[in-house]
């Protein structure tokens, strides 16, 4: 270490901090302030934020946003802070689309603005142009966020309106949106298929593209993020005897899917993609019953091998998985009424 020269070590340091340390060290010196900013340094810092210690859970209710950690000794949530946006809003009509390293791509309800926010951070930019761009409609559209080869931070938006799919991507690097093709069936412009979120895992977007009835289509739609181009692969051969659900999770940069079937008792089988095809890697037991009121607030975590079935008010229930401990935990479900994310603390940017 003592070979090593000083910048190397200060920058090794540094990249090491919690977010809001990192932010607090800008007024230390100049050399300081010219660093922390620079792609290199956020890069680095943000690959050695994805330790469950540094992950939160947003959760947005009507009245308050509050931030809370993840005890990892119990894996429930710790002590609340509240969060206060720093954008203009209507009673946190907030939807929370889509978070990748830190950064929420999120929907102003009520003007239907789409905006990149960090919520460690507090900074974020209006994704909303002029010419129509940027503008969100919830059950018709799709949005992914994504890091390409050249460390740019894209958003992808499927929009499907009266029958017309466009397909757009905004580029942080640039602030600008463009058309890119999209070839696909003609029936899935209908409002009939759910298209989910985009799941961002090795260099591919993946959507999971449901029909909303039993013995309906399924599929997943895959989008490359260097190359712009789509393609289609199988949904896993779950039974369609009921509403078939399939819930993607990146752990550890491979694909997995939680495929939910019911009608009355619900059971999950957990997937994981290899090339193009799935391959099954545990069948849950049948879910104990669940009331109306707990199911509208209900979400996921898989990590340290278990699975938690969480609501707004904590862990519900545990599912011991036989599978190798992970290293944070990862959403394997929206949250449904009670709106939120996990996210990383980290200092991304939501602009250049």
């Amino acid at each position: 270490m003592a070979d090593l020269p000083t910048h190397t070590i200060v920058f090794e340091i540094l990249t090491r901090l919690p977010a809001k340390d990192v932010g607090r060290s800008k007024s230390v010196c100049k050399q300081w302030y010219a660093l922390l900013p620079t792609q290199d340094f956020v890069r680095i810092h943000c690959s050695r934020s994805v330790v469950s210690s540094n992950q939160r859970v947003l959760l947005i209710d009507d009245l308050t946003c509050s931030v809370r950690p993840i005890i990892s000794n119990n894996n429930d949530y710790g002590p609340s802070s509240i969060v206060t946006f720093p954008f203009h809003h209507q009673n946190n009509d907030v939807s929370i689309l889509s978070h990748l390293n830190g950064l929420l791509c999120v929907c102003l309800n009520h003007t239907y603005e789409l905006l990149l926010w960090n919520p460690t951070t507090n900074a974020f930019k209006r994704l909303s142009t002029p010419d129509s761009h940027g503008f969100y409609i919830n059950n018709l559209d799709a949005i992914g966020l994504y890091v390409d080869a050249d460390d740019d931070y894209k958003v992808l938006h499927i929009k499907r309106r009266s029958g017309v799919l466009g397909v757009y991507v905004y580029s942080r690097e640039v602030d600008s949106w463009r058309n890119i093709p999209f070839i696909t069936r003609q029936e899935y412009l209908s409002p009939h298929f759910n298209w989910s979120a985009g799941t961002f895992c090795g260099g591919t977007l993946y959507f999971t593209v449901c029909e909303c009835w039993i013995g309906g289509t399924n599929v997943v739609i895959c989008f490359d993020v260097n190359s712009e181009q789509f393609k289609e692969i199988s949904f896993p051969p779950v039974p369609s005897n009921g509403m078939v659900q399939g819930v993607l999770v990146n752990v550890k940069n491979v694909l997995h899917m939680f495929a939910s079937t019911s009608m009355f008792e619900m059971t999950i089988d957990l997937w994981t993609l290899q090339g193009d095809y799935w391959i099954k890697v545990l069948s849950c037991p049948p879910i104990p019953p669940i009331s109306l009121s707990l199911w509208c607030d209900i979400t996921h975590y898989v990590t340290n091998g278990n699975w938690f079935v969480m609501t707004k008010l904590g862990k519900l229930f545990t599912i011991e998985m036989d599978m190798k401990p992970f290293e944070c935990f990862y959403p394997v479900s929206w949250f449904r009424g009670f709106k939120g994310a996990v996210f990383v603390q980290t200092i991304v940017s939501p602009s250049i």
